[in-house]
């Protein structure tokens, strides 16, 4: 085991995600899970090696989950003075304008990480939890702040602003932050290295239950999107992705639906889900293979068309954005393993040269490798994001 890690802290509105990382090898020395926190009966996962703990009972609070992670550490390996924790690392989505790069959480930092609660109700707030408790219970090692946004802060100005009245954008904030810029910053670094280029023009895919994909030119990212929030963009899951806004009008208007309301329908019941009932896309194409429903299986079917043509219209735009493209990357959980959504943006790509191998697309592996065919315009890749590793690896520069 490494004498030296970096402890990752992923903390959400009612449940705390954590790894403890050598920042060296990448491996993950320990990780795991408290879900359910604030319900009368939390859940907590804990793997150290081949051994698996897992435990229920009460959680009430983020302060008693954090207590939990560090009690098992204790008892189930390895302890925290054995892993010599040279920092800890905490996720934070929403940056603003302030942070373009990971931050030591200092009094001032925290306030400020607070200060930007409205442009991340559902995160920064959860996020703050999190860095109260732990730098409560681990005073004596910094804690770093590394910012989902922070990549995206290098945005030239003709991608982050909207055509908004410049006083109301800059009084409000409102601008294009992006989002999973953690991860397209290290795939993109990541890919430079193996092409052994730090010239390339690059799009980078990353493909979850939230999505977002990001144009990357010499190594600085050119567009993105998501934009003030993460619900601009892609088809997602549940979220609608790129939609006129004037349809929030329209629908306060004629349907009566009040901000609140149409807020949750675009980002909790729309998208994927909305369209066929499934946010699993493994779902989504077994209805469309395997339903005997032939209603419900062209439903599937134009789902995943307008899904694929989200896709393909922001490759367009980006390779033109880049003056040309040498490389995509496929990350994150359907990127990584959806052989279909991949060939099918290939196929759909084809006339401009693009070309997939379809055997070595077919191949499920947790290693980067390409999937492009030998004589394709532009080389394809699928690259595991590693956004822990990414984390530890910000945090290490203030240890």
């Amino acid at each position: 085991m490494s004498s030296t890690s970096v402890l990752v802290i992923n903390s959400g509105s009612s449940s705390i995600k954590y790894q403890l990382v050598d920042p060296d090898t990448g491996d993950a020395i320990a990780k795991g899970l408290v879900e359910r926190i604030g319900d009368s009966m939390g859940l907590i996962k804990h793997v150290h090696g081949d051994a698996v703990t897992e435990e229920e009972l009460p959680v009430p609070d983020h302060t008693v989950g954090m207590r939990e992670v560090l009690r098992l550490f204790d008892t189930e390996g390895p302890t925290l003075a054995e892993a010599g924790i040279l920092a800890v690392g905490h996720r934070v989505v929403q940056g603003g304008r302030h942070f373009d790069g990971p931050a030591l959480i200092t009094n001032e930092v925290r306030d400020l990480i607070e200060e930007l609660c409205p442009l991340a109700p559902l995160h920064n707030p959860a996020h703050l939890k999190g860095i109260d408790v732990a730098r409560e219970l681990m005073p004596d090692v910094p804690h770093v702040a590394v910012f989902d946004t922070a990549f995206f802060q290098q945005l030239p100005a003709r991608s982050a602003l909207y055509a908004l009245e410049t006083e109301t954008a800059e009084k409000y904030s409102v601008r294009r932050y992006g989002a999973h810029g953690t991860s397209h910053q290290f795939v993109s670094q990541e890919i430079a290295k193996l092409e052994g280029r730090d010239d390339l023009k690059q799009i980078v895919m990353h493909l979850g239950n939230g999505a977002s994909v990001s144009a990357v030119k010499n190594g600085h990212p050119i567009d993105t999107s998501m934009g003030l929030t993460p619900l601009e963009g892609l088809m997602m899951g549940t979220r609608t992705g790129d939609i006129d806004p004037a349809v929030v009008f329209h629908l306060q208007r004629v349907a009566g639906m009040s901000i609140d309301e149409v807020d949750t329908l675009f980002n909790k019941k729309s998208g994927m889900k909305g369209m066929t009932g499934e946010s699993d896309m493994r779902s989504v194409w077994a209805m469309i293979h395997n339903d005997e429903d032939p209603e419900t299986q062209q439903r599937a079917r134009t789902a995943m068309d307008v899904y694929i043509n989200r896709l393909l219209k922001y490759v367009g735009s980006y390779t033109a954005e880049l003056g040309g493209l040498d490389v995509i990357t496929f990350t994150a959980g359907i990127g990584e393993n959806d052989i279909d959504v991949r060939r099918e943006l290939a196929e759909a790509l084809s006339p401009f040269g693009v070309k997939i191998d379809v055997e070595a697309n077919k191949v499920r592996s947790g290693e980067p490798r390409v999937v492009s065919a030998p004589d394709s315009t532009v080389k394809i890749y699928v690259f595991p994001t590693n956004e822990e590793l990414a984390i530890a690896r910000q945090a290490l520069t203030f240890a």
